[in-house]
């Protein structure tokens, strides 16, 4: 049974989500402590997230920052705001999807299948090597030299597609497509976001270089 964790301060809708997810067959975690969601997100380990925007104290752009410094687990952002800048910086800080308030219960439970159905395609406990470089998929980490780091869910995709392509480039559209499903309306800023996080990944245990751009062409390592 996938777990969903709601964050919604908005108690009705908080409860009204739960009982969806409950009768759709999820089990639904929530929280009412927002300035420690992103803790008690990461400690659930919930197979998917379901993240109000507009929270009091800290808002749900800080809680979907601080679960990705710790967790690959799709996030996908609720809000009344129809702001192009607030779904930019959502998929930037790594968040899955966006949907706007107020919402259709079936097409959110859509989106919530859809994350889970991609987030299922990179769960094999698969280990890639290449130039010394270690990729653990199941674990969403990469390795170099006894120096280890966690990857976003978004570094770990890019990252796969790029070693489990060694040597061959794969075009910025490839990657979107990966990542989003769909080039056509992602900020293609987006994706240079993802990738100089992953170089810093990759930096911190060691490892600089190994992701080459090709000017027009793309990526490979």
């Amino acid at each position: 049974m996938p777990t969903v964790f709601v964050v919604e301060d908005d108690a009705s809708l908080r409860d009204e989500l739960k009982r969806l997810l409950d009768l759709q067959g999820y089990a639904c975690r929530t929280t009412t402590d927002f300035g420690r969601a992103a803790d008690e997100i990461v400690a659930a380990r919930p197979d998917c997230v379901v993240l109000d925007l507009k929270l009091p104290g800290t808002g749900g752009h800080a809680v979907c920052r601080d679960v990705r410094r710790k967790s690959a687990v799709p996030i996908i952002m609720l809000t009344s705001s129809d702001s192009e800048f607030d779904e930019v910086m959502s998929m930037n800080l790594g968040a899955d999807d966006y949907v706007q308030k107020p919402y259709n219960p079936a097409i959110l439970l859509a989106r919530i299948q859809s994350v889970l159905r991609r987030a299922a395609k990179s769960g094999p406990a698969l280990r890639i090597e290449h130039k010394g470089v270690v990729l653990d998929v199941a674990k969403g980490q990469v390795e170099h030299d006894g120096a280890v780091a966690d990857l976003t869910r978004n570094e770990l995709k890019i990252l796969h597609l790029l070693m489990a392509n060694h040597d061959a480039i794969i075009s910025r559209q490839e990657l979107m497509c990966e990542l989003w499903q769909s080039d056509a309306f992602i900020d293609d800023n987006t994706l240079t976001v993802n990738i100089n996080r992953l170089r810093k990944s990759l930096e911190r245990i060691g490892v600089t270089g190994y992701l080459v751009t090709r000017r027009g062409q793309g990526y490979l390592v």
